[in-house]
């Protein structure tokens, strides 16, 4: 088969190693295929970090390959997957960790959540975020490491991007971070990515999560996602109503979670010398509340 690659992965061209990692892709296709004997077809589009493609295994059952572009955030995603054991989240069925390929579990009919009215989404995360706060036994990252990360990386990310919001909402992210990360209470594994793009409608389970960025953390940190989730609603009134629905029904202390959603907000809204202004204003919301 000859191998199309998704045009969304283009930009990992001008990252370090992307070049000759997207050119190794199809020989590692055809590597990992041959290990565990699997069909696949071409990739699915859209994939932004690493190579996906549908998969059938020796017995016909229907599986995902994902290779993954060597990079910080996908480190443990299969330690993660492992750690749930399918509870909430898609079963790991394999791992070449010298390839960094994943066999996944494939969830049909694979509708995304973000698809779904904000009210019925807003519900299934309530639902799965507890199932996912396993106690933190791997190799994960911790919360308190990744701040100290971020307090010294948003200023030099402001600066990269013209300073395109009020240094007061930099100046509050980085003294929110310090404060929180060495004060945290009882520590879980969360998934610092969890969006509506991120959970797919199943026949196992009526939905599972994919593609975790896990974390080692209090559980407050664990609704920044949801709370700063546009596709949920964009607005003030919006944002209040996930903040206090995901407080109150998951027993959260309201000061602490409101500071992470603020602080990892802001964060979010600066990649790659750009900017986002629905985060920096989400950000502007949940400070000024």
């Amino acid at each position: 088969m000859r191998l199309t690659l998704p045009t969304t992965l283009d930009w990992l061209r001008d990252r370090p190693g992307g070049r000759e990692w997207l050119a190794t892709l199809p020989d590692t296709l055809a590597e990992v295929s041959a290990q565990w004997s699997l069909r696949v077809g071409q990739p699915y589009q859209g994939s932004y970090v690493s190579l996906v493609v549908p998969a059938t295994q020796p017995d016909g059952t229907a599986a995902v390959l994902k290779l993954q572009y060597p990079e910080p955030d996908s480190r443990y995603e299969a330690a993660a997957l492992r750690t749930w054991d399918g509870g909430g989240a898609v079963r790991l069925l394999a791992h070449d960790e010298r390839r960094l390929a994943l066999l996944l579990e494939r969830c049909e009919p694979g509708t995304p959540l973000s698809s779904m009215p904000p009210e019925y989404a807003l519900a299934r995360y309530l639902e799965l975020l507890p199932r996912l706060w396993r106690p933190p036994a791997g190799p994960f990252t911790t919360a308190e490491r990744e701040a100290a990360r971020w307090t010294t990386e948003l200023p030099a990310r402001w600066e990269r991007a013209g300073r395109p919001c009020e240094r007061r909402l930099v100046d509050a992210a980085v003294a929110t971070l310090s404060e929180l990360r060495g004060s945290q209470g009882e520590q879980v594994l969360l998934n610092q990515d969890l969006h509506g793009g991120n959970v797919l409608r199943s026949r196992r389970e009526p939905w599972l999560v994919i593609d975790p960025k896990p974390l080692i953390g209090e559980r407050e940190l664990a609704i920044a996602s949801v709370v700063h989730d546009y596709g949920l609603g964009y607005g003030r009134d919006e944002t209040e109503w996930r903040f206090a629905r995901l407080t109150a029904e998951l027993g959260l202390d309201r000061d602490r979670a409101r500071g992470w959603a603020f602080a990892r907000t802001l964060v979010q809204a600066f990649q790659d010398d750009a900017w986002m202004d629905q985060h920096i204003a989400t950000a502007r919301w949940l400070l000024s509340a």
